[in-house]
């Protein structure tokens, strides 16, 4: 067919499209029934709302996820009384793509990479007909690109920068994209902007790179000219925002509703930001780590890399707009207070790629050895960048340095997800403000190869003021639960089973390991190894529900706040016994 599309194919492309054209737009994402729900209730004082789901609902009684009459944790008891303020365990139920829907969209079929040039034998580089296929569907709106069977040699960046855009493969036992070239190779060194000799690619970027165009070229740009630049929602410089409206009174963790200034700037269904300046108490780094008494007394002034995290940016969608009593609601509860101290607003932000994804693929990197620690070449799997209800199913990723990215990406699902090969740094990583995210029936693999001398093994990673992301049903046949520094708060680990051989990572600059609400719910340790799992000791306001027993060997860390910590612990040696048996279902039925 050479590049010309046939002609059936595409008109019945188009006219799935236009039967399906409103999943996500261009500007106006589509609200679920629960945002809908939301948006009708009324709220019950100035910038507060009960929320959706509050009382009654599934589990109200006490006996959600309990099977054959075993008993309810009471933790989850309490849980369920108050779920949007519960002190300890955070409310994750709306993590993940649209929401947490179970089903991804099937968009329709508006290009085949071999009608761009690419050849499933291997032989040639197929990286710019898969690129030219996604370009070809970003400008028709969206739809599905198909890779069909076979291995396809890739020696650049597999770049999707659209909305609405699907990369999908036949299975990632019968779709191959073998790479074999570094971002070092393709982009250049890529240094730290916090000094010395590490290279971000240890921790940014992906050889299958799902990031608005305009943002990765200006990643890139910025990469090349040795002006290492932030990585987040508002620009390399983060001064590419303005202020939309500013909150009129104070708000709650957990309200669904807030008071605004001046409500005339937004819309329903705008994609903002919420942002939370700190002060020279560093009284807004306190609360997030729960107000603890202990965290009066750290040292935050001179934790530099955590302050440059501030000030805290949430994205959220505005569910509705009440401009004559001047109150917007959210399609989520707020993640923290919002005090006149920290200056509350909603901003814009750099426009994300929203509703595309990666499906049915293995992505195989040439095997080279695995880099020393902090040098890596940039050999990595999928990064999600700036992408907002984007996701990733059925995919392995093979011999890589770092496998899965979320940076600064948002309620981003990603399933059925497999890490295999030769060993790498960062399995999993969660970072950069990366927020609402769900990882789920994971595997990573035992490595292929010993580990050589003086590199590094985490696991599933999550740092810099990133916050309600879960993983759920995972099987980790190494590695640990890397919280990384950087005081990342209310994330979810549930109902995985780990050989615990990893260790934590994270710069001393970059401030504490736990913030608050920290939850490990049902994990069973294979080994026995404590570190990293069992944080009832460690953590502040958190909880440590049915892990197995354990004992203190290896990695073994000391709070970073004197005095008490708050946490909780539950089911301590019987993860069997844990009822719910997964935390995230369990609060999917709250609403």
């Amino acid at each position: 067919m050479g590049t010309e599309i046939n002609r059936r194919r595409l008109l019945g492309g188009a006219m799935g499209m236009a039967a399906g054209a409103t999943f996500l737009g261009t500007g106006t994402p589509l609200l679920t029934a629960t945002d809908a729900a939301a948006a009708s209730r009324t709220a019950t004082g100035p910038g507060a709302a009960a929320g959706p789901g509050a009382s009654g609902g599934a589990g109200a009684s006490g006996g959600a996820g309990a099977s054959g009459g075993a008993p309810t944790s009471p933790l989850w008891r309490e849980f369920r009384a108050r779920p949007y303020t519960h002190p300890q365990i955070p409310y994750v139920g709306r993590a993940g793509f649209l929401g947490g829907r179970k089903h991804f969209p099937r968009l329709p079929v508006v290009a085949d990479v071999r009608d761009y040039g690419a050849r499933p034998d291997g032989s040639t580089d197929a990286a710019p007909a898969i690129n030219r296929a996604i370009d070809a569907a970003g400008r028709r709106g969206g739809g599905t690109v198909l890779v069909p069977p076979g291995t396809y040699r890739v020696d650049d960046v597999i770049r999707l920068g659209y909305d609405n855009v699907v990369l999908r493969g036949a299975g990632s036992g019968r779709t191959t994209l073998h790479a074999t070239r570094s971002l070092t190779e393709l982009i250049g060194p890529y240094g730290s902007r916090y000094g010395g000799n590490k290279s971000s690619w240890s921790w940014a970027g992906g050889l299958i790179w799902i990031c608005p165009d305009a943002r990765r070229r200006s990643l890139t740009d910025a990469i090349r000219a040795q002006a290492w630049p932030f990585e987040g929602w508002t620009g390399n410089k983060r001064d590419e925002w303005h202020t939309l409206t500013e909150l009129a009174a104070p708000a709650r963790r957990g309200d669904w509703t807030v008071a605004v200034e001046d409500p005339s700037a937004l819309r329903r269904g705008d994609r903002v930001l919420f942002q939370l300046a700190d002060d020279d108490t560093h009284s807004l780094l306190r609360h997030m780590a729960g107000d603890a008494e202990g965290a009066a007394d750290y040292v935050w002034a001179d934790k530099t890399k955590l302050t440059s995290y501030v000030p805290y940016e949430w994205p959220c969608r505005v569910v509705s707009v009440d401009r004559w009593r001047r109150r917007v609601t959210l399609d989520r509860p707020l993640p923290l207070d919002a005090r006149p101290a920290w200056k509350p607003r909603f901003t814009t932000l750099v426009r994300p790629v929203t509703g595309s994804g990666v499906e049915g693929i293995t992505l195989d990197v040439v095997e080279t050895p695995q880099s020393q620690h902090l040098l890596d070449k940039g050999y990595n799997g999928v990064a999600l960048q700036c992408a907002w209800d984007c996701w990733v199913d059925d995919v392995t990723v093979n011999n890589v340095d770092n496998g899965f990215l979320l940076v600064a990406a948002k309620a981003c699902t990603l399933r059925r997800t497999r890490v295999t090969g030769r060993g790498s740094h960062h399995p999993y990583c969660c970072r950069e403000g990366s927020h609402d995210n769900l990882v789920e029936d994971f595997v990573l693999a035992q490595r292929t190869v010993p580990a050589p001398a003086g590199t590094s093994l985490h696991g599933i990673n999550v740092e810099g003021l990133s916050s309600y992301n879960v993983w759920s049903r995972g099987r980790m046949e190494m590695g640990t639960f890397d919280t990384h520094r950087g005081m990342p708060f209310a994330n979810v680990r549930t109902e995985i089973t780990v050989d615990n051989t990893g260790a934590h990572g994270g710069d001393a600059s970059a401030g504490p390991l736990y913030g608050a609400r920290f939850t490990h719910w049902n994990v069973t340790v294979s080994n026995q190894r404590a570190g990293c799992v069992k944080i009832d000791d460690i953590a502040p306001y958190s909880a440590t529900v049915g892990i197995s027993e354990v004992r203190q060997f290896g990695q073994i860390d000391v709070p970073d706040f004197t005095g008490p910590l708050h946490s909780r612990s539950e089911s301590y040696g019987h993860p069997e016994a844990v009822h719910p048996r997964n935390l995230y279902e369990a609060q999917r039925a709250i609403g």
